[in-house]
């Protein structure tokens, strides 16, 4: 029978090899140094553009990395929203939305708050905004209990086996483990708040305490350490966004961790060099701010109406890809032919290019201002 790190004699009393992360970590601090510093040349406006874009993609793919699926333009209005932006965010209609956009944005607008346990109950019941009773069996602003039995991670095959992945700590030492995890997430007790933020999510998630929503909500913590980390009053990069790209090697490493021993190197080893990429990631996004301001300077006496613009903008952040037609009239709440209009003058300015393809599978891109 598979033993889980939670039922060793030492647990929770963890313990890594600094010496063999410091080629990974010290890679991590020059990439975010290398953030930093560009962040520092960007004004106001693009800062808050670059806390938007970060916080809106953290929302979407923490949510994806868990099979939901939030619509981009309703997150972003609602993050805009609350960050009082004057880009006519308003708040979503949909509650699902406004309570994943209401748990990310207090984890980092509020990071150096205490983590406790009502402050949680209030995260959940945020995701899953049914009030605080039993609903469709799940206890909303409660831990879990085992009346359908014990709490495992499972998955089937095309065969339609069942693969048991994990199984937590029985819900009857969930009040005394959540506050051992408590104390210690807000107790100075790491030399480095990156390397606590990786163990504190791996120590939420292999506590479990929640019926559903554990992944989400231990992002959540991740990014809430991170902000205390980072001490700085913007988040500019998801880890949520490249965890879903590796979504696979995320699930491996987790169960590994929690089917080994209580050494944590490995975990933070693949925890760091996923940060260094999030990081990456998130400083070609910054260049797109640059290429916002190289623009805003080449085309400023450019005639464009503010459908182009806006939606040009938002194609500078990066976030939204290749452009299509269709999407164009989507985005900009338009017709069809009204899409190929505002297009078809962008390419002869010069400011769309064709990315190959033809008729419908057109896709378009910016033209390029180094």
């Amino acid at each position: 029978m598979r033993t889980y790190i939670h039922q060793l004699p030492d647990w929770p009393n963890y313990r890594y090899d600094l010496h063999a992360l410091l080629p990974q970590f010290s890679k991590v601090l020059v990439r975010q140094g290398q953030l930093f510093g560009r962040l520092e040349a960007l004004g106001f406006h693009d800062l808050q553009d670059a806390k938007l874009n970060a916080i809106s993609a953290e929302v979407v793919k923490s949510g994806e990395i868990e099979g939901e699926l939030l619509d981009l333009a309703e997150v972003r209005s609602s993050v805009a929203w609350r960050l009082g932006m004057s880009e006519g965010g308003v708040p979503s209609g949909d509650y699902f939305v406004e309570g994943v956009v209401q748990m990310a944005m207090d984890a980092s607008e509020r990071c150096n708050d205490p983590l406790d346990e009502e402050r949680l109950f209030n995260w959940h019941a945020a995701l899953f905004p049914t009030g605080r009773a039993e609903f469709g069996g799940l206890r909303v602003g409660q831990w879990r209990d085992d009346t359908q039995g014990p709490m495992q991670v499972a998955s089937r095959a095309l065969t339609l086996k069942e693969t048991l992945h994990f199984e937590a700590p029985p819900a009857t030492l969930l009040p005394s483990q959540m506050q051992a995890f408590l104390n210690w997430f807000d107790a100075d007790n790491e030399s480095s708040g990156l390397l606590k933020a990786g163990i504190a999510h791996l120590w939420f998630v292999t506590i479990h305490p929640f019926g559903d929503g554990n992944g989400r909500i231990g992002r959540a913590i991740l990014d809430m350490a991170l902000a205390r980390a980072d001490q700085r009053p913007y988040r500019c990069y998801s880890v949520s966004a490249q965890i879903r790209k590796e979504r696979r090697a995320y699930y491996d490493a987790l169960q590994t961790a929690q089917s080994g021993d209580l050494d944590y190197t490995n975990w933070l080893d693949w925890y760091l060099a996923c940060l260094d990429r999030a990081i990456e990631a998130a400083t070609e996004t910054m260049s797109g701010a640059m290429s916002r301001n190289r623009f805003s300077q080449v085309h400023k006496d450019e005639e464009l109406n503010d459908r182009q613009r806006k939606i040009i903008s938002r194609m500078l952040t990066g976030i939204e890809g290749k452009m299509t037609k269709r999407k164009w009239a989507a985005m900009g709440k338009c017709a069809p032919m009204t899409a190929f209009r505002d297009i078809d003058d962008l390419v002869e300015k010069g400011i769309l290019k064709s990315d190959g393809g033809g008729g419908r599978s057109t896709s378009y891109v910016l033209v390029r201002m180094d």
